[in-house]
């Protein structure tokens, strides 16, 4: 039974000193603070929980910083989709693989330890599924595996462009799928994850815009999973509802579909009071992901209203356009600041570190979105672990609440030390161990396929 030691670490009971975890068949057997380190115990600074990450698209990663030139109209989500089709039309099953694995990579150097991974690129070129209908479900279960991250599959059910079932355009053949192909396509996902530890699949709507009310009632009581969807992300998408349906996305999702604890309503952007006081009530978790809405340009969410109401919320990296957990939680804050024009809008109450309340809040929803019942350090706890080097820069004397502050707020990289999955290291010294490996494959597959 490993033991790891740390001088301080944020349980779910608070800041605890000198505390000794046991861990045991990838749980925390035990929580002993107060005592000194045995012989036997790997020694460290500052212990935190890994974060969950709510929304990923992982073979998004290969596109990074390939859609930052002005195109001859207003650049937006639309336009930065056409890219992402011209990207789906080179990649095949060991491309993804690739992609996603590096991308995983990333995240647990970031401090990510699970990822619910929403998962839409399912056939072959010419939209025919391949010979194994979850072939590319199976490819990020083996990414997942290499990296050694959690892995939370989510098969999307695709199937219109736009609302009222309108035709998928042609790009989107990759993607489409009628509701008994999308049982098989579960089935399959199911079996695949069954050798991956702590691995489950969940289910996704890609978005209203993309499935029918008939399908989404069809496929939200299949399994017992987190069911994830798309909601409100652009202007464009609420407008298109209203003219649906006379009600706007997340205002016509709740009166439609039984939305509660297992839902994430997927970015959310554009809410109303109204929307946002229901959307808490329900309790769905809002899943925001602050650098890839500030890279599309989507707009700002109300967090400020929604938390107010009691809402919870996780965060995700989605485009993958840059991997890294606090800046992930500085951008939200950040966006609150610059829109209400005051500071420390999410840190919940007076005298309250805002860091940890971005933290722990991101800890707790993001838990709950990916269908963990536990996600805090605690006894029973899957082993989950993030350690902070408090020889960087930014972290010299800070202690407990400004250790956070510090490293969401004020430093550029490098602070986090080594990160446990389940209690096996995979990232040691700020590294993941398969760096070399997995980097050097990636590096081949993006000279390849962007040549």
């Amino acid at each position: 039974m490993p033991r790891l030691w740390f001088e301080s670490a944020l349980l779910g009971s608070g800041w605890a000193h000198d505390v000794r975890l046991t861990v045991e068949g990838g749980a925390i057997a035990r929580v002993e603070p107060g005592v000194r380190p045995g012989a036997g115990d790997e020694r460290h600074a500052v212990g935190l929980p890994g974060l969950p990450n709510v929304h990923s698209h992982g073979f998004q990663r290969a596109m990074a910083g390939l859609t930052e030139i002005a195109g001859p109209q207003a650049d937006d989500f639309w336009s930065w989709r056409e890219v992402m089709y011209r990207l789906v039309e080179r990649i095949g099953p060991d491309d993804i693989e690739a992609i996603t694995a590096f991308a995983y990579l990333e995240m647990l150097e970031a401090g990510f330890t699970r990822v619910a991974e929403f998962h839409y690129l399912h056939h072959d070129f010419d939209g025919k599924p391949y010979a194994n209908v979850a072939e590319t479900s199976e490819r990020i279960v083996a990414a997942a595996r290499e990296a050694g991250i959690g892995l939370v599959l989510l098969p999307v059910l695709y199937a219109h462009a736009n609302f009222g079932g309108s035709h998928p355009l042609p790009a989107q053949r990759r993607f489409v799928n009628d509701l008994e192909r999308f049982a098989r396509l579960l089935e399959a996902s199911r079996r695949m994850v069954l050798g991956l530890e702590g691995a489950m699949v969940g289910i996704a709507a890609h978005s209203l815009r993309a499935v029918t009310p008939e399908e989404l009632a069809a496929i939200e009581p299949v399994g017992a999973g987190p069911f994830h969807i798309h909601i409100a992300e652009q202007t464009k998408e609420v407008e298109d509802c209203l003219a649906w349906s006379g009600r706007r996305p997340i205002d016509w999702l709740l009166d439609h579909a039984p939305v509660d604890e297992r839902w994430c309503l997927v970015h959310a952007t554009h809410a109303t009071p109204e929307e946002l006081e229901r959307s808490a009530r329900s309790g769905a978790v809002v899943g925001l992901c602050p650098i890839t809405e500030a890279n599309l340009g989507d707009g700002v969410f109300p967090g400020d209203l929604f938390a107010r109401a009691g809402g919870a919320y996780g965060i995700g990296s989605d485009s993958n356009v840059l991997l890294d957990a606090a800046a992930e939680l500085r951008a939200l804050e950040y966006s609150q600041r610059l829109t209400r024009r005051k500071r420390n809008v999410l840190s919940g109450a007076t005298s309250r570190s805002t860091g940890r309340e971005l933290f722990e809040a991101a800890v707790r929803g993001g838990g709950r979105a990916l269908g963990c019942t536990a996600p805090l350090i605690g006894a029973g706890a899957d082993a989950d672990l993030v350690s902070l080097d408090t020889r960087h820069a930014s972290l010299v004397s800070r202690r407990t609440d400004a250790l956070l502050d510090s490293w969401i707020f004020a430093a550029r990289g490098g602070v986090i030390d080594c990160v446990w999955r389940r209690g096996r290291k995979v990232v040691s010294g700020g590294v993941h161990l398969a760096r070399d490996a997995v980097a050097a494959r990636y590096r081949r597959t993006l000279e390849r396929v962007l040549a």
